[in-house]
């Protein structure tokens, strides 16, 4: 099965994996699972870190190479994907967190997050 990780998820990963509940721990740690980086958590974690709201500069630092190197896949945007990320029912208005909505629903795969709201648009979730 392949999931794609909302950015909060990967920040968690990364800096505080306490903070994962054992559900989400068990599919990041099983090498049958593909995981999938999606490009707009770079893009979210580098304008975050522009607007003094996170130090992502350690994470942004050579971050494809890593990620890959551990396994996970980066996950590309499509035209399509950034068209429908704008089309979406607006129960949610973070841009970001629209446009992994969107890639997940195109991939027909779950998102590794504990944003609850990402229910109402019928992407399977993945958390407890």
């Amino acid at each position: 099965m392949s999931y794609l990780l909302d950015t909060h998820a990967y920040l968690w990963l990364r800096d505080c994996p306490g903070r994962l509940p054992q559900k989400a721990l068990n599919l990041l740690s099983d090498s049958t699972q593909r995981g999938l980086i999606s490009l707009v958590t770079p893009c979210e974690i580098a304008i975050k870190t522009g607007a003094g709201k996170l130090n992502g500069v350690p994470l942004l630092t050579d971050f494809e190479r890593r990620e890959t190197a551990v396994g996970f896949l980066i996950a590309d945007i499509t035209i399509a994907q950034a068209i429908s990320s704008g089309l979406l029912p607006r129960h949610h208005r973070d841009p970001f967190d629209r446009l992994l909505i969107a890639q997940a629903l195109d991939l027909n795969i779950p998102i590794l997050s504990n944003d609850s709201i990402f229910d109402s648009y019928g992407v399977q979730r993945i958390w407890n």
